[in-house]
């Protein structure tokens, strides 16, 4: 016995200290404190470590993230903090053993090239949720972002800050001054900040932070070392100017006979932003006549479905300081989860100053405004009060007409209103951040004197959300989010009959016991809700959530939704993360789950289930899986308006693999596969070659190739009172073949950090051939009536399909409709030179190319129509644009 006892202890010794020598190994999690020094001397930011001040101790207890978590790193680095009354400053001296080596790659701003980094972050607020952070490379290439949610980062901000950075034989050295002015702080008589230091070391693939945080959390700002010291400071009051001029020249094909397309067109506009720090942590943007046109042109896309396609916001006074309105009903989790669930955005800033609403009624030739006129706005983001984040913006856009010449005679339609749009956000964090609580309200009235603009337009809408969330535990490992929201429209009771009909919302489906049309409505009410519990720290994650939207909701006329409501939709989620090397993977992620949708009638319109893997590989090549199935449901959108129809089962394969970014040549390569065995299927893939023969100079190709075959492309609804099993209305469908090419091809040319040229082009091929008609035979089936099988009869004759649905001779009458098929082929491209001659100060030269043929519908022939791609009539716009900014 005695024995046993002796052999047990010795047992348990042997396991207890690995455990305890490793935990040893393991670098403190405890806050460090860094303490700011105030300078009397002037610094001179030249990347040049000579002043005085940077000859204090400096701070060096850097820490692994990568390749090793928790190890020391390879090469050491020291960093400083100095302050005066105007100005922040960092010093770092980033040693290297082989300075021959440093990478130093040059980009425009905010693009993190692959090279060596350094990167400040500070939390002024010390709120331990927000901050700003500073990047630079040994190029000189800058990047800068603001912090969000303890996790988050965005770009879109560009502060003005002065930074130099040096290369010697001992490595190489950063300095950088950030007035206070571009920081948000409450004025103090002493201040406590939060702060990081990071460094890459890029030909190692090797990450460092002052501060370490394990692979295993979820967390950034909240493990923020404390920065002490800043006193008596005087930041002063943030006033800039920002007046700007922009000449435009646009070469077009002419057109003989119409006198608005004689080949040029030639205009001019100037306006100006004010930039106004109404106290140390709250700022006005204003802009008069802005110039709200984008450099960069959108993407060609052939949208085949009833909901619109989302563009990503280019404007940079919308760009800028919207995290606070992104941020609606997402804080406190690090990591959210949408399956088969599009999350309605309440604020969509490209709803203002979009295409106008409008139609022309008269015939002639057109002039059709291509945007309504932004008169002004206002924006107002920072802090107030105790913890309140506060955004708002307001904007007026003018009447548009579009001019109607007929036979020489001139005319003026209205297109588009009067219009004003407003949002309002706000939110406060409690208890460090562990709950919160906000709003988002918004509002967009027009001022509709056109009969027919009133019969297709709300003429007010309105939307009020709330959101908020709580930490479930001391460690914060689990955290419970959500939000609740409605939205009310105001109209005239056509458009609100409009509205109700529309793919948003489809009240008039007839089988839909849940729903009825109201024909005399003026309004219309709806509300969306959706809470999740995530567990977003430790190797086991977990992800849960409830969401519905009622058949009602319809933020889109300043929102957006891309689906339509009426859906009530949950998912379960659970995966393991494996953030360390091992055998294989440098690191790696399982999860997977079920997921389900309802409509308010209780009809399950999707059903599947999910398991993806995502990992790196040891030589740092990255590899993601995706396998889906979904058992047959129903769908309330396939006939658009009519009744349910069955929906086959299917499975989804994706799989995408990238190679070591580090690499001269970088290759990235995917592929998409969803099938229906008995309904058709779609592939997708692409390949992305990106070379980056120099520091200046890198080229990127992406071609990709879409195919999709379908036996159920909607393509009209037709009124037959002889056709009572489908509720008196004719479906119609058709077989498909649609296939894309296309291709995006990306040059960088970084002269230096300030002055660069890039370009952008993208081919695009579309085409679709329909045949075998056919319409549904019995609501909830995968019934179908082949039209020319049977009785039934289809002609084709100069672009029109009639169909006889019983036969010449039958009771049901004929009807028609217009050959479907397609063959687009579109080039679209832009050349921009920037040069920011001094900060914040712009230069820009752009050259932008549209052009488009439309020739041999549903006939894909290769050779002819690249041809016809680079041979079509096109659009030339000339773009000359230069601002200033006085900094009062």
């Amino acid at each position: 016995m005695k024995n046993w006892k002796i052999a047990s202890n010795i047992l348990l010794l042997c396991l207890i200290l690995p455990i305890s020598l490793l935990a040893q190994d393991k670098p403190s999690t405890e806050q460090k404190i860094v303490r700011a020094i105030r300078t009397d001397e002037p610094i001179t930011i030249d990347g040049v470590l000579e002043e005085q001040i940077w000859q204090n101790e400096a701070y060096c207890d850097f820490v692994q993230s990568d390749p090793t978590d928790g190890a020391p790193p390879t090469e050491k680095t020291e960093v400083w903090v100095a302050f005066d009354d105007k100005n922040l400053y960092v010093a770092a001296r980033l040693h290297d053993s082989q300075p021959e080596k440093i990478i130093r790659r040059l980009g425009r701003r905010d693009d993190l090239v692959d090279s060596d980094w350094f990167i400040f972050a500070v939390d002024p607020y010390y709120d331990r949720r927000t901050g700003f952070q500073f990047g630079v490379n040994p190029a000189g290439s800058i990047v800068d972002w603001t912090l969000l949610n303890d996790a988050w980062d965005d770009t879109t901000w560009d502060g003005v800050w002065e930074t130099r950075a040096a290369i010697d034989d001992q490595g190489w050295s950063v300095e950088i001054r950030i007035p206070y002015n571009q920081l948000r702080f409450a004025k103090k008589d002493e201040y406590v900040w939060g702060v990081n230091f990071r460094r890459v070391i890029r030909r190692n693939n090797e990450r460092m932070g002052f501060v370490w945080i394990p692979k295993e959390e979820s967390a950034y700002v909240s493990r923020f070392a404390k920065l002490e010291g800043i006193q008596d400071i005087r930041p002063g009051r943030h006033v800039e100017i920002l007046p700007y001029t922009v000449g435009q020249a646009q070469y077009s094909p002419k057109v003989q006979g119409n006198p608005f397309e004689q080949g040029r067109e030639y205009t001019a506009n100037a306006g100006f932003d004010l930039k106004l720090g109404l106290k140390s942590n709250l700022t006005l943007d204003a802009t008069i006549n802005p110039d709200f046109g984008q450099v960069e042109v959108d993407p060609a896309v052939i949208n085949l479905s009833a909901f619109e396609t989302f563009y990503t916001e280019k404007r940079p006074f919308f760009i800028e300081g919207a995290n606070i309105f992104d941020e609606f009903g997402r804080g406190g989790a690090t990591s959210n989860a949408s399956i088969s669930w599009s999350q309605p955005t309440f604020f969509y800033s490209r709803r203002i100053g979009r295409s106008p609403g409008g139609f022309v009624t008269q015939d002639g030739h057109v002039n059709f405004p291509n945007r309504s006129t932004i008169l002004g706005a206002l924006k107002l983001t920072g802090k107030v009060g105790e913890g309140w984040s506060i955004g708002a913006l307001s904007s007026l856009t003018s009447r548009e007409y579009a001019e109607i010449d007929h036979l020489g005679d001139r005319f003026r339609q209205e297109v588009e209103p009067f219009s004003f749009y407003g949002v309002l956000r706000s939110q406060k964090e409690f208890n460090q951040g562990k709950q919160g609580v906000g709003f988002i309200a918004t509002s967009v009235i027009r001022d509709l004197r056109d009969e027919i603009l009133d019969m297709i337009m709300n003429r007010q809408a309105f939307s009020l959300g709330l959101d908020g969330w709580s930490f479930l535990d001391k460690d914060q490992a689990w955290v419970l989010t959500g939000w609740f929201g409605v939205t009310h429209v105001k109209g005239s009771s056509d458009n609100i009959l409009r509205l109700q009909r529309s793919s948003l919302h489809y009240f008039q489906r007839p089988d839909a016991t849940h729903l009825e049309m109201d024909e005399q409505a003026t309004s219309l009410t709806g509300w969306g809700a959706r809470i999740a519990v995530n567990k977003q720290k430790g190797q086991f994650l977990f992800n849960a959530s409830l969401g519905a939207l009622s058949p009602g909701f319809d933020p889109n006329d300043i929102g957006f939704q891309s689906n339509s409501s009426d859906i009530i939709n949950f998912h379960f989620l659970a995966g393991y993360h494996w953030p360390h090397p091992g055998k294989i993977f440098r690191n790696w992620l399982l999860f997977g789950g079920p997921f389900r949708n309802y409509d308010f009638g209780g009809n399950k319109f999707w059903d599947g289930y999910l398991l993806a893997v995502q990992g790196q590989l040891l030589n740092y090549w990255r590899i993601n899986t995706l396998l889906a199935y979904n058992p047959k449901t129903v769908s309330k959108t396939l006939t658009r308006g009519g009744p349910l129809a069955l929906i086959p089962s299917g499975y989804q394969i994706d799989f995408e693999i990238s190679t070591d970014g580090r690499k001269p040549i970088v290759l990235f390569a995917n592929e998409s596969l969803y099938n229906r065995p008995s309904e058709g299927y779609r592939w997708m893939g692409s390949l992305s070659l990106q070379l980056k023969p120099s520091s200046k100079f890198s080229f990127s190709f992406g071609p990709g190739y879409t195919v999709r075959r379908s036996i159920l492309q909607w393509v009209t609804n037709v009124k037959d009172p002889y056709m009572t099993e489908t509720y008196e209305t004719r479906h119609v469908f058709s077989r498909i073949h649609q296939q894309v090419l296309s291709g995006e091809i990306r040059l960088n040319w970084i002269f230096t950090p300030r002055l660069s040229l890039q370009l952008y082009l993208q081919p695009f091929l579309a085409v679709g051939k329909y045949d075998k008609f056919r319409e549904l035979a019995q609501p909830n089936s995968f019934d179908y009536n082949i039209y020319g099988q049977e009785q039934s009869t289809i002609d084709y004759e100069s672009g029109i399909y009639t169909v006889y649905p019983d036969g010449p001779e039958g009771p049901s009458p004929a009807f028609t409709f217009h050959n479907p098929d397609f063959n687009l082929k579109s080039l679209r491209g832009t050349v921009v030179l920037r040069w920011e001659y001094l900060p914040g100060s712009t230069l820009y030269f752009v050259w932008t190319q549209n052009r488009a043929d439309y020739g041999h519908p549903g006939d894909l022939n290769l050779e002819r129509d690249l041809k016809a791609l680079l041979t079509a009539p096109g659009d030339n716009v000339l773009l000359v644009k230069i601002s200033y900014r006085w900094n009062l």
